[in-house]
């Protein structure tokens, strides 16, 4: 059985997090171990995490001292998880969105030769039930277009909070420096995965992205109308680093 270090940034999140999901996916899951991170909350986020991982050895809490933001939390997390004896780390976004009953699908894929990096993605199907705001969608549509052009790979969601890698050196080293993004570093992943393979080219076949059968809006999200324009302005950033650092 495959073992995996899922982690699960947390900023002020007190009233959104509850012991019973991740319970339930440790029964569901005797190899799994659950890494949250309190990014610095303001809140009783770090006294409710104490609370949770005292049910299980298996539920890890590491908290920043500053909120540094998700990008950040997810980069330390990781980095501790690569620590672990695992084969596979990934992270969730802690509002469960995408619920957890949807990790064995990723664990699925990742598990298939040659497969390093399993993408969650949010695509309406008949038979699956993908609940998302208009606007939100739209949006999202127009971002992952910008995304696909820029990464030069044909991604449909990069956003998804649902992610699963493979543990190798080559995702230490991709995490191993702070991202230069804090909205986009999903995208800034690919990115450096790309430029360290030496191309995307070289990314098709190992990063996949499995349609989710279950995700929805939850209340209490933490992005604000100007996040758009910054994720665009980001997204630049993202073209201009990998044109500075590709092979030539």
């Amino acid at each position: 059985m495959q073992k995996t270090a899922l982690v699960v940034p947390c900023y002020n999140e007190e009233r959104r997090l509850s012991a019973e999901p991740f319970m339930r996916a440790l029964q569901d899951d005797p190899a799994l171990t659950v890494v949250f991170v309190n990014d610095g909350s303001t809140d009783r986020t770090a006294a409710v995490l104490r609370e949770i991982c005292a049910g299980s050895p298996r539920l890890r809490q590491i908290d920043l001292a500053h909120n540094a933001g998700k990008a950040e939390a997810v980069r330390q997390g990781v980095l501790r998880a690569l620590e672990m004896d695992v084969d596979q780390v990934g992270y969730w976004d802690a509002d469960l969105a995408t619920p957890l009953s949807e990790l064995p699908a990723l664990a699925a894929a990742i598990e298939r030769p040659g497969v390093d990096l399993v993408l969650g993605s949010r695509v309406r199907l008949l038979g699956r039930s993908i609940e998302r705001s208009r606007l939100r969608h739209y949006l999202g549509r127009l971002f992952a277009t910008l995304a696909s052009l820029v990464l030069r790979l044909p991604v449909y969601d990069t956003q998804c909070g649902a992610k699963l890698f493979r543990k190798t050196e080559r995702l230490a080293r991709v995490f191993a420096e702070p991202f230069l993004t804090r909205w986009i570093f999903d995208v800034e992943i690919l990115a450096r995965l790309a430029v360290q393979e030496g191309g995307p080219e070289a990314l098709l076949g190992k990063v996949v992205e499995v349609p989710l059968s279950r995700w929805h809006d939850v209340a209490g999200s933490k992005l604000r109308p100007g996040a758009a324009l910054l994720a665009g302005l980001e997204l630049f950033r993202v073209a201009w680093w990998m044109r500075r650092t590709r092979p030539r």
